[in-house]
């Protein structure tokens, strides 16, 4: 009877050890669909980014004296900071879903007219001082490190 509890003692611990030292096993990651570049829900996607745009076109029109300091610089540094998360993530996200047809479709939902305002104003905000890189988080910065890339700060306006 020694014998039979040794047998089945001997095949649990065998395959424990087995379960234990196994190699992971691989996953393969979805392959990006071919198609319009965009899922069924585009349609709320496309409204935020329409919200997103006026947001950010207010944030970046407040009066100056409204960036530097409190709730005002607060809310400033908020809004600019959402914009491009948003432009940032959707950037990353639609070619690694959607592939090659995502990249295009997502890049030209973000070239649009106002984004270039958007970019200009930044720009601007950037040069006179009213924000530096590290007020943002690092989604959004590196979003906003190309568009002001070329910018220098001459004046510190919130210095």
């Amino acid at each position: 009877m020694n014998r039979i509890w040794f047998f089945v003692w001997a095949i649990v611990i065998w395959q424990i050890a087995a379960w234990a030292f196994a190699p992971e096993p691989k996953t393969r990651s979805a392959a990006p669909i071919d198609g319009p570049g965009y899922g069924t829900n585009e349609k709320y996607s496309v409204d935020g980014r329409v919200r997103q745009r006026e947001s950010a076109i207010a944030t970046l029109e407040r009066p100056y004296g409204a960036r530097c300091t409190g709730e005002s610089r607060k809310q400033f540094i908020n809004g600019i900071d959402e914009y491009y998360y948003q432009r940032q993530n959707q950037m990353e996200r639609y070619p690694e879903t959607f592939g090659k047809p995502g990249a295009d479709y997502i890049a030209k939902q973000w070239s649009t007219g106002e984004d270039k305002r958007i970019e200009r104003l930044t720009q601007e905000a950037y040069a006179q001082g009213y924000f530096a890189l590290a007020d943002l988080n690092n989604v959004a910065r590196k979003m906003v490190e190309t568009v002001v890339r070329n910018e220098r700060v001459t004046v510190r306006a919130c210095g």
